[in-house]
């Protein structure tokens, strides 16, 4: 089946190499620590996919219904006819219901998981036949030059699902002064983050009953056997995810449940029984906490929206000094 004709697919993906790289060098690391933008190969996005139904994972659910109620709000704040840049869209299910209130000259969804942004950017295509679609499949957590389309559109940003809470602070400081740099002066970013909360609901959120999170978080050794050649036993690895109060952030691991020598790319790595790999890291935030943050990164908070349970934010943030 052909693409549709409002769909433009740019290929700015990461290669092996580039993976290959990533994961020698976590795996040399003291502690050991992989990125978890190497989750996403096809598998890993649909298992993350399934993470978010799940009952104990309440930030989707609680985002989409923040999306609902007060879509119509963020879209008069964003303006209509922009060039609308969603940074890892996923799936297209936040941005269908943004897309009800939000009328936009062109969407360019940006995704490091080839086939779920092609498959998820080739249905609001079809969906929205009067929108061009520019799908840009690339790590957007690095220096990022995106494509050229054709007219003059105002930008603003979509960041929702609290991705941002996958960086170290100095490191998210830096993610929003390069999206400000993709937007002019008062353009306008929308950023899901998820707020401090009881630990229990945190931790139950990523050490789900049904163990799925933790077949998510194991699906990256099955990916580094698969792409370099390894050897991990999946089975001797266990999942691991707790709240660090200190930190103020979801910890997750890949912990060794006994000591054995892993072969990659022709290197040895040995663990001792209990080592880990500290896959990722997921930041919760306080609303002014957050906006903090944001100014230090040189934006304007405009607007911020929460459940009634305080679970969940989303924040309305303006570049520079230009008001819209």
């Amino acid at each position: 089946m052909s693409a549709p004709a409002n769909l433009h697919f740019h290929d700015l993906q990461p290669t092996l190499a580039d993976f290959r790289a990533s994961v020698l060098a976590g795996l040399a690391r003291t502690p050991k620590r992989l990125p978890p933008k190497l989750f996403y190969d096809a598998r890993g996005s649909d298992l993350f996919d399934a993470i978010t139904t799940l009952p104990e994972y309440y930030p989707t659910r609680t985002e989409i219904g923040l999306l609902r109620r007060h879509g119509a709000e963020m879209a008069r704040l964003l303006g209509d006819d922009v060039l609308l840049i969603e940074l890892g869209s996923g799936s297209d299910v936040k941005i269908r219901v943004l897309l009800a209130a939000l009328r936009p000259r062109v969407y360019m969804p940006v995704d490091i998981s080839h086939t779920h942004l092609l498959n998820a950017a080739t249905a609001i295509a079809e969906a929205h036949p009067e929108l061009a679609v520019h799908a840009v499949c690339a790590d957007y957590a690095q220096p990022l030059i995106l494509p050229t389309v054709q007219g003059q559109h105002r930008r603003a940003a979509f960041f929702p699902g609290s991705s941002i809470g996958n960086f170290e602070p100095a490191q998210a400081a830096t993610l929003l002064r390069r999206i400000a740099d993709m937007l002019a002066p008062g353009g306008r970013l929308i950023v899901g983050v998820d707020l401090k909360k009881d630990t229990a609901l945190l931790q139950a959120a990523y050490n789900d009953r049904q163990g799925v999170t933790a077949a998510f978080n194991r699906n990256l050794l099955a990916r580094i056997n698969h792409e370099l050649d390894a050897d991990f036993d999946l089975a001797a690895f266990d999942h691991r995810a707790f709240y660090n109060p200190a930190l103020g952030r979801i910890e997750m691991h890949l912990v060794a449940s006994r000591a054995q020598r892993i072969r990659v790319n022709g290197r040895k790595y040995d663990f001792a029984a209990g080592e880990s790999i500290h896959t990722e890291n997921s930041y919760k935030y306080g609303i002014a906490e957050f906006q903090g943050l944001a100014a230090a990164a040189g934006y304007v908070a405009e607007r911020v929206w929460q459940d009634d349970a305080a679970l969940f934010s989303v924040h309305c943030l303006r570049t520079g000094s230009a008001c819209l």
